[in-house]
């Protein structure tokens, strides 16, 4: 387990890079998702925009 230094400078910078790579996908993943989660919320909302405005009651 001789690494030179030079060699696990380059292993701790791939490392960091696949972490930063893989981060970046989650944020864009998770970004995707509360669009799509906004749009579906707008779309339901504005299907009847007075729905829960009054309550009919009958006796």
């Amino acid at each position: 387990m001789d690494m030179s230094i030079a060699a696990m400078s380059v292993d701790m910078h791939m490392a960091r890079a696949q972490q930063d790579f893989g981060v970046a996908v989650l944020k864009m993943a998770m970004e995707t998702d509360a669009e799509m989660l906004e749009e579906t919320l707008e779309s339901v909302g504005s299907l009847d925009p007075t729905l829960g405005n009054t309550i009919d009651i009958s006796v």
